[in-house]
């Protein structure tokens, strides 16, 4: 009945349109990637709690899953095969699924902005609360994800979760995320849940302009040199960027930097 349910229903994989329509091309080690994967999780051993699941973003099913998904979720794991997205939404908390779908059009859109070697780099994390389909327990689990299969194009095709079961409740209340990844210089960008919405910020061209190397990384001693202008008034300028955007630090600064359009 729940399978026959799922077919029907297919509400959620029209937040994943954007996902399929990308021009996938064919990954040479695709195979030979998975099969080490399964090798993998089978040498570290499956503990009580501990899943690994691998979406494949071009028919919205499940590349890889191994684990004790049933006895965390009470859903049978050919469900998970049959549905893959579909049903692994579907037990999430109906709290937490409006953000969860944000979300991935949040990794969606800021993954594709990205160079290929940054995207190689690039990872997300997220915790969130399932519904146990027979006891309706809340479980809450936390996931560490990344890319797994990148295609020649830069597409996102497999992703990677591993996904622990959480034996507490967080200090959180619902659905929590972040991701990150790291410039060409070193520089790791993070962006969080609690970061700004992208917005237009009111610097002076020269702000903009010392803002945009700090998110390059770049020290006070370069951007000076480079705009031919002291490391005082590059002191400056960062005291009154952090005063606009209200920053408490120079971290903080960054993140805001790292989520507003100039």
């Amino acid at each position: 009945m729940l399978l026959k349910n799922l077919r029907r229903q297919d509400k959620y994989s029209k937040f994943f349109e954007e996902w399929q329509a990308q021009e996938f091309k064919d990954h040479p080690d695709e195979l030979k990637m998975l099969q080490d994967l399964e090798a993998l999780s089978k040498n570290i051993g499956m503990r009580e709690g501990f899943i690994i699941a691998c979406f494949d973003y071009r028919n919205l099913g499940l590349a890889f899953l191994t684990g004790e998904v049933e006895s965390v979720t009470g859903y049978p794991e050919y469900i998970f095969r049959e549905k893959g997205i579909e049903a692994s939404i579907t037990m999430i908390h109906p709290e937490d699924r409006e953000e969860l779908l944000r979300f991935q059009k949040i990794v969606f859109d800021s993954f594709h902005t990205l160079t290929i070697e940054e995207k190689y780099t690039y990872e997300f994390t997220y915790t969130t609360r399932w519904i146990h389909r027979i006891t309706q327990e809340v479980i809450w689990v936390t996931s560490k994800a990344k890319p797994f299969i990148i295609d020649s194009q830069g597409n996102f095709v497999v992703d990677l979760h591993v996904i622990v079961q959480l034996q507490n409740p967080p200090a959180i209340k619902s659905y929590d995320w972040n991701y990150s990844y790291k410039k060409k210089d070193g520089t790791r960008i993070f962006v969080s849940k609690e970061t700004p919405e992208k917005r237009t910020i009111k610097l002076t061209k020269k702000q903009k302009e010392i803002a945009k190397m700090i998110l390059d990384g770049k020290e006070s001693k370069e951007i000076g040199k480079a705009l031919n202008i002291s490391v005082n008034t590059v002191g400056t300028h960062r005291k009154n960027i952090l005063k606009t955007l209200d920053a408490r630090n120079t971290g903080e600064m960054i993140k805001i930097i790292a989520s507003c359009d100039f």
